[in-house]
Parts: C-alpha cells; sequence; structure tokens
C-alpha cells in the first residue's frame, strides 16, 4: 500500500517530532540535577507522536488526545503485530499530565524513567519501520 504524497509528508513530520522528543528526554536525564520528570513528558510525548504518525501514514485522522491506550487501539485496527508493545506503551500516558503541574504525587526514580524511555523508543523505532514499509 503507498500512501498519498501528503499522508507521506504529514508521517515523517509526526516521526520527526517524535524523534525530537526522544532527544530532549536524553538531554532532560543528562542535566545536572537530572531533570527526571520533564523526562517522562518527552517520553510520553514521543510515543504519541510516533503513534499520530503511523495513523497519518495511513490515512486516518489525528485525534488531539494524549491517550496512548485509545491512540494504540486505533494503529493495532491497522497493523495487528503491534499489539503486545503498544499494550505495554499505554502506562506511558499519565505522563502527559501527572508531573506537569505543581502539586504532583510520588516522584519518578530515574530508573524508572530510564524503563519508560526505552519503552518509548521502542515505539518510535517500531512505528518507524512500520512506516518505512508503507511508504515503499
Amino acid at each position: 500500500m503507498r500512501p498519498d504524497p501528503a499522508s507521506a509528508i504529514e508521517a515523517c513530520a509526526w516521526l520527526e517530532k517524535a524523534a525530537q522528543d526522544l532527544r530532549v528526554a536524553e538531554v532532560d536525564l543528562a542535566a545536572s540535577p537530572p531533570l527526571v520528570e520533564d523526562a517522562a513528558f518527552h517520553a510520553q510525548q514521543a510515543a504519541e507522536k510516533a503513534l499520530k504518525g503511523f495513523l497519518a501514514a495511513h490515512d486516518r485522522p489525528i485525534r488531539k488526545t494524549h491517550d496512548l491506550v485509545g491512540l494504540g487501539a486505533e494503529c493495532v485496527e491497522i497493523d495487528s503485530t503491534l499489539e503486545p508493545l503498544l499494550r505495554r506503551a499505554g502506562e506511558l500516558t499519565e505522563f502527559a499530565w501527572r508531573y506537569r503541574y505543581p502539586g504532583s504525587p510520588d516522584p519518578l526514580s530515574r530508573g524508572e524513567i530510564v524503563d519508560a524511555l526505552e519503552l518509548a523508543r521502542q515505539v518510535c523505532d517500531a512505528i518507524s519501520a512500520k512506516v518505512a514499509v508503507v511508504g515503499t
């Protein structure tokens, strides 16, 4: 299946933004002291933007949502092989809002965010590979 050129351009734009969020999360972790909660937000954002890129590549509407469970379900309707990974990625959803405002609950450990960032990276890599296949 070949997406129309506009869909391919939009998908690439989403994936570029996802890659930027991964990079920002890595910079946040390298800061002294590490900006762990900000890194968590960018990990979630990277996964969200990758999923929206996948939907764009398949000419599906992009909803204004941070819900990775719902976005993941839409992606799985297109490609069921993504289901195990995207089910796990749903746990990143709360990072879109949980640590963005004062009064946040229990702080994240560096290990927790390293794991979250690795999961976001896996989502981005898997989606990038699928989008590259769609574009061929």
